[in-house]
């Protein structure tokens, strides 16, 4: 069966190609690419049951365990509550005066991440292949650290922001996703923690990237800064 936007979107797993663009660009100066680990993918352990010996056979069958003796089944954890898909139509962060409309970006057709206009006053945007803020998982916005005339860019200021500050995301339905910061955290670019960033999560979240790292003496930024927050 073919699955839905929104399903691939509550399934993120974000390629290494994909990744590595969004690394790149930040104001006047083009950031070098780094090349982000792959995904990791789960591999089961091998089973302990093929080097244990088995017991000794029984001279007599066991009676069948009564349903009153049957071992209780575990209840699956609930998962957090979440809103329905909206795609986000801007945002703000008043404790650093943040905000702008937001863009949809997502692939070129060569495979590489569409990034936001660089110039003063230019917005963030979403990555349209992340969830929409409020759903699961984490939904990803992307903004500059600075603009074509060295003035700051629309993230300028994320290295201000302290745990429980508060991002609000408003929606096309009407309906506002607030998330509270958690932490921010630098990354060179050719060492970035892809799974980390964009692996899925239980509840809503939210990811802010920006570049960071300036190396006035090659005009590059050699890290990137993300911002971690969940939906409260």
């Amino acid at each position: 069966m073919i699955s839905s936007p929104s399903d691939r979107r509550r399934n993120l797993l974000v390629s290494t190609a994909v990744a590595a663009l969004i690394l790149t660009g930040c104001g006047t100066n083009t950031a070098s690419e780094g090349t982000p680990a792959a995904p990791l993918t789960a591999t089961a352990s091998p089973s302990t049951a093929a080097s244990t010996p088995s017991a000794a056979p029984s001279a007599a069958p066991s009676a069948a365990a009564t349903p009153s003796e049957a071992a209780p089944t575990a209840a699956a954890p609930a998962q957090p509550p979440v809103l329905p898909a909206s795609n986000p139509t801007s945002f703000s962060i008043p404790a650093i005066g943040a905000g702008s409309d937001l863009l949809h970006l997502g692939l070129r057709e060569n495979g590489s991440l569409e990034v936001p206009p660089d110039g003063p006053g230019a917005p963030a945007s979403w990555y349209n292949q992340s969830p929409t803020p409020g759903e699961r998982g984490p939904a990803v916005l992307l903004g500059h650290v600075n603009a074509t005339d060295a003035g700051p860019g629309v993230f300028a200021n994320l290295r201000a922001l302290k745990p429980g500050d508060i991002i609000e995301i408003t929606r096309e339905d009407g309906t506002t996703a607030r998330f509270a910061v958690d932490r921010g955290e630098q990354y060179p670019k050719d060492n970035f923690p892809t799974l980390k960033v964009y692996g899925n999560t239980k509840g809503s979240e939210l990811r802010l990237i920006t570049c960071d790292g300036y190396d006035p003496a090659t005009g590059l930024f050699d890290d990137n800064y993300v911002v971690y927050a969940k939906r409260v």
